[in-house]
């Protein structure tokens, strides 16, 4: 087996690197004057089971796509001098949230990514908290694993609720099973009953609306679970909905934290206690105060036990966790 990580992806590649005991491969990645790349492994992958880590969210200096590139040429590189399975793991996978046409003539980018993957020969794809499980299982056609954060968001969860009235919700419907899976998850861990609860949701042309909170939190502490914060408005309208009908605490939790345009100000309300994320995506955008509201929970050694486990061939089951 042989692990690449990115420079960009770096920070995260180590440490899956350190949870599996092994070094990570040495890679040339080289910028040209024009703005073109080259990236190339400095040993031989000829027959190996080949892992490559790259994150795809946009930072500075480089966009999603510059990240995306990269990583496409590099899987087809490896496949040309021989390695005998190429599998891209990234932790956040970008393009996951066009996975439907929502306007006329919209793309559905999802699918289009997927081709991609497989037109350079990548035998699996490896996420974790992707926007849409069954467009994500669809639209590949080489082997998807996905994981996901209940595991380590519950365990995180436990130390803080003690014996309070907890409920979890969605901040939107079409998260309604993600929350329902936690919960279940999260139940199995507290051995007790969990409420549940969902905020309703409207978009048009990037313009949120909708006020109607189902369920009952009054006195209750809640757990918004989502699987990414990008502006922070669809997380801040709920837990602000919580706070008005009752709640007396509400954290937050998502794999992905993207933080951008105004999500500083807006994490930054009363309403949300603290914010939990996965280590997919660094915090970089954020400062003060809304940095000192965030605490990031590993995921890496997740990856590295599901690494660990496709390279000997070994049951990913325990690990996938149920999905209905």
């Amino acid at each position: 087996m042989k692990l690449f990580a990115f420079t960009e992806s770096r920070y995260f590649g180590q440490k899956v690197a350190d949870a599996l005991g092994v070094t990570l491969a040495a890679h040339e990645e080289r910028d040209f004057e024009d703005g073109e790349h080259k990236a190339r492994p400095l040993e031989s992958v000829r027959g190996a089971d080949v892992f490559v880590i790259q994150s795809l969210h946009g930072d500075n200096p480089m966009s999603p796509n510059d990240k995306l590139c990269r990583l496409l040429f590099f899987v087809a590189t490896l496949r040309e001098h021989g390695a005998r399975r190429v599998h891209v793991v990234a932790p956040y996978l970008a393009y996951a949230r066009k996975d439907r046409q929502t306007k006329a003539r919209d793309p559905v980018t999802t699918r289009y990514l997927a081709q991609l993957m497989e037109a350079v020969g990548a035998d699996t794809v490896m996420t974790i908290d992707v926007h849409n499980i069954v467009a994500f299982q669809n639209a590949h056609r080489c082997r998807t694993v996905h994981l996901d954060t209940r595991l380590p968001f519950s365990a995180r969860a436990k130390e803080l609720i003690g014996d309070a009235n907890v409920v979890v919700a969605s901040p939107d419907p079409g998260g309604v099973k993600r929350a329902q899976l936690f919960r279940e998850t999260f139940e199995a861990h507290l051995r007790r009953p969990i409420g549940s609860a969902f905020m309703e949701k409207r978009r048009s042309a990037g313009i949120v609306s909708g006020t109607h909170l189902a369920g009952d939190v009054d006195e209750a502490t809640v757990l918004i679970i989502d699987d990414l914060i990008s502006s922070g408005g669809t997380m801040a309208r709920a837990a602000e909905a919580c706070r008005q009908y009752g709640a007396h605490k509400v954290y937050a939790f998502a794999a992905h934290g993207l933080f951008t345009g105004d999500a500083a100000q807006v994490l930054a309300q009363d309403c949300l206690e603290r914010i939990f994320v996965a280590d997919t995506v660094p915090p970089f955008r954020l400062g003060p105060p809304a940095a000192e509201k965030v605490e990031v929970i590993s995921v890496a050694p997740l990856f590295a036990e599901a690494i660990r486990r496709l390279a000997r061939d070994g049951s990913l089951v325990e690990l996938l966790g149920p999905t209905a």
